[in-house]
């Protein structure tokens, strides 16, 4: 299991708009596999547990390193985590989150908090984050070296960086 591509996968689902199932199979795109078990329920619940993960990345992003632990924790217990050992390849044994009986929905969210509690212990509770970028809304994973990760994605950042230009041209212009 690669922790820290089911942490940023974590940050993709919260950004996701998961109306109905067509929307979720969308978000799915490369996992195939799971798009004939998709069903409305596990629209319904992706949506409860957005509402609910969302806190922890805006803890982050405030610097509430009390607030991503508890937050963290407390969806840990709502939703119980279940690895296991992979021996599909048994020259590469590593953890899946669940059983074959899954709902897409649990393992869904089961990848996403034992991604982020690996990534928090690992890199830190500072790691999430909210787009700076206005009106964007949506979270982030920040696995830069130095920390610096401020905005979603490359178009947000441009966004905001040719916003700034034009302010400060904007403000030595002559009247």
């Amino acid at each position: 299991m690669d922790f820290l591509r089911y942490a940023e996968q974590s940050a993709g689902l919260l950004n996701a708009e998961i109306s109905d199932v067509d929307a979720l199979v969308d978000h799915l795109a490369g996992r195939e596999w799971l798009h004939e078990q998709c069903r409305d329920r596990d629209c319904m619940l992706l949506r409860k547990f957005q509402r609910e993960l969302r806190p922890v990345f805006e803890a982050s992003a405030g610097g509430d390193v009390r607030g991503v632990i508890d937050g963290l924790n407390e969806l840990m217990v709502r939703y119980p985590v279940t690895p296991r050992i992979s021996d599909h390849d048994p020259d590469d044994l590593h953890l899946h989150v669940a059983t074959k009986s899954a709902t897409v929905a649990e393992l869904l969210v089961g990848e996403s908090l034992l991604g982020l509690a690996t990534l928090v212990c690992d890199l830190g509770p500072s790691r999430l984050g909210v787009c700076s970028a206005t009106p964007c809304s949506n979270v982030y994973v920040d696995t830069s070296p130095n920390q610096s990760r401020r905005y979603c994605s490359d178009r947000c950042s441009s966004r905001a960086n040719v916003a700034a230009f034009r302010a400060r041209q904007k403000a030595v212009a002559p009247a």
